[in-house]
C-alpha cells in the first residue's frame, strides 16, 4: 500500500510535468503560426489597397453611365409622350350629355 502512495503520485507528476511541455510547445508553435497568418493578411490588404482606386475608377464610371442613360430615357419618353398626348377641349355641353 506504501509503494502506491509513493508511485501514484510520482506518476502523476511526471504525466503533468509532460503535459505542461508538450503545452508549451504547442504554445510556441501556435505563436509562430499566427506571425505568418499576420504577415499574409498584412499582404492581402496590400494589394486590395492597391485596388481601391482601380475600383473607385469603375464605379463612377458606372454611375456616370447610369446618369446619362436616364437621362436619354426620359428625354425620349418625354417626346413620346408629347407626340401622342391628345388634346382635349372638352366644352360643358359634353358634360351635361
Amino acid at each position: 500500500m506504501e509503494t502506491v502512495n509513493v508511485f501514484l503520485p510520482m506518476m502523476l507528476y511526471m504525466f503533468g510535468i509532460i503535459l505542461l511541455i508538450v503545452l508549451i510547445i504547442l504554445g510556441l508553435k501556435l505563436i509562430q503560426i499566427l506571425n505568418k497568418v499576420d504577415k499574409v493578411v498584412d499582404n492581402i490588404e496590400n494589394k486590395v489597397n492597391k485596388l481601391n482606386g482601380a475600383f473607385s475608377l469603375i464605379d463612377k464610371a458606372t454611375d456616370t453611365i447610369a446618369l446619362l442613360s436616364d437621362n436619354v430615357v426620359t428625354v425620349v419618353s418625354n417626346t413620346v409622350g408629347k407626340l401622342f398626348k391628345r388634346k382635349n377641349k372638352v366644352s360643358e355641353e359634353d358634360y351635361y350629355e
